[in-house]
């Protein structure tokens, strides 16, 4: 490791070692950081570890104490040592990072507040329409390939509509980056993203991207391929202002890949305005009808200069050919019956429900409540959170560790708990929460 990959990783192997001050000895205790770092991808297979001596320095114990906890890691099969060269993290034996689809995947739950969804479609006004006005389409044969006008219309016009809005950012990272490139993110950040990222060979760095010092900084250090902002955050909820980052992106040429999905969900004031209006000629922007209409629905848009559309366009061709034109025609017809005004209101009021439940349980988590967003962001004191996640779904409540919305794994003390469910839903939920919480081992 370089010194400045050394400097990064020694803050992870100190927080990690803080958290598991549970009773082992030392070298387990260090063994196990190290194992939690390499779960969560900040340790990607075959990383070369630091030393012994390097390890000790790191995290404060006795060489003898690395030289064990590597031994520890060694003896599973999780790594191995190089002759002449080192200790090295196995290509074939790291767990794959958590990943925010194996909580779609995950089992059944009493009251799930994993995924910040829409819990149904029960909050909508539903159309009259027949079949054959759903399938008729301007082609007939349904593969048009930017989408069905009447939807891109109403969607603003030049639009690419795609199969979700993690299709869209999928899309977005085929087409601007290559492997290796490195993207600019917040942390923490969406999960979904950090995934997408991952699968084009890209690696994810991390800056404070409400400080414009601390941005140009990160352009200068690690000259970024792309930068990939948040409109309203997930999990945080925060809406800042951002057009320095698009000013510091335009005066650099540098893309913008903007998510505005949870744009709408603004509950006090304003969302924040476009990037593309600073930086129009270099920004993408994502956005989704899955959280204000339904995620069923699968419908969500790109949209871009001229001729990056067009390439956009073609990557979207050669993913799946055209959206689902049944789909779209039924999105459509729900955005003529449906403004965000009351489900956005409902929500406030959700919000306020599970914020007011959980201080009343929960008095030594702390949060913030949010500005936008479907979730609060919650802090445990002292607690792991990936085994918390594990042991609250035992208890019937299914969690966000807050370990998959970082691109080293880092905020293991958060949830993200969804404040969408109905709020007799919440109050079951947190009633078990507060009785995982007493329980945990």
């Amino acid at each position: 490791m370089g010194s400045e990959e050394l400097s990064g990783f020694a803050v992870l192997v100190r927080e990690r070692l803080r958290l598991r001050d549970d009773g082992e000895t030392p070298g387990r205790r260090l063994a196990g950081a190290l194992r939690d770092l390499a779960e969560v991808g900040a340790l990607a297979p075959g990383a070369r570890l630091p030393s012994e001596r390097d390890l000790a320095r790191i995290a404060g114990l006795s060489r003898g104490t690395a030289a064990s906890a590597l031994n520890l890691l060694c003896a599973e099969g999780l790594c191995e040592r190089r002759q002449g060269s080192g200790t090295y993290l196995r290509e074939d034996a790291a767990p794959p990072p958590a990943s925010l689809p194996g909580l779609l995947r995950a089992g059944a739950v009493l009251a799930d507040l994993s995924a910040s969804v829409v819990p149904d479609p029960s909050h909508l006004v539903l159309p009259r329409i027949d079949a054959a006005a759903l399938l008729r389409t301007p082609s007939g044969h349904g593969y048009d390939a930017l989408g069905e006008p009447r939807l891109r219309a109403l969607l603003g016009g030049d639009v690419l509509v795609t199969g979700g809005g993690q299709q869209g950012i999928d899309l977005a990272a085929r087409v601007l980056l290559r492997p290796g490139d490195r993207v600019l993110t917040g942390d923490p950040t969406y999960g979904g993203a950090l995934a997408a990222f991952r699968r084009a060979g890209a690696h994810a760095v991390a800056a404070d991207l409400t400080d414009p010092g601390a941005v140009r900084a990160a352009v200068e250090l690690h000259r970024p391929a792309l930068v990939y902002t948040l409109a309203v955050g997930n999990p945080t909820g925060a809406a800042p202002d951002l057009r320095h980052v698009a000013e510091i992106a335009r005066d650099a040429d540098l893309p913008i890949l903007e998510d505005r999905v949870l744009a709408e969900l603004v509950y006090d004031g304003e969302p924040p305005a476009p990037l593309a209006r600073t930086h129009p000629h270099g920004t993408v922007t994502v956005g989704s009808l899955s959280k204000v209409l339904w995620g069923g629905l699968r419908v969500g848009w790109l949209a871009a200069s001229e001729p990056l559309l067009a390439r956009l366009a073609e990557a979207k061709l050669d993913a799946d050919l055209a959206t689902g034109a049944v789909s779209q025609r039924m999105a459509a017809e729900l955005l003529e019956r449906n403004s965000p005004g009351p489900w956005r209101a409902e929500l406030a009021r959700r919000r306020d429900h599970l914020a007011g439940a959980l201080a009343a349980a929960l008095p030594e988590w702390s949060f913030d409540v949010p500005r936008g967003g479907l979730s609060l962001w919650v802090r445990l004191p002292g607690a792991d959170t990936d085994r918390f996640a594990a042991h609250a779904r035992r208890h019937g409540v299914g969690v966000a560790p807050g370990s998959l919305f970082s691109p080293d794994g880092r905020h293991r003390d958060r949830l993200r708990l969804s404040f969408a469910p109905p709020p007799a839903l919440l109050d079951q939920a947190v009633a078990a929460l507060a009785e995982a919480w007493r329980t945990r081992p």
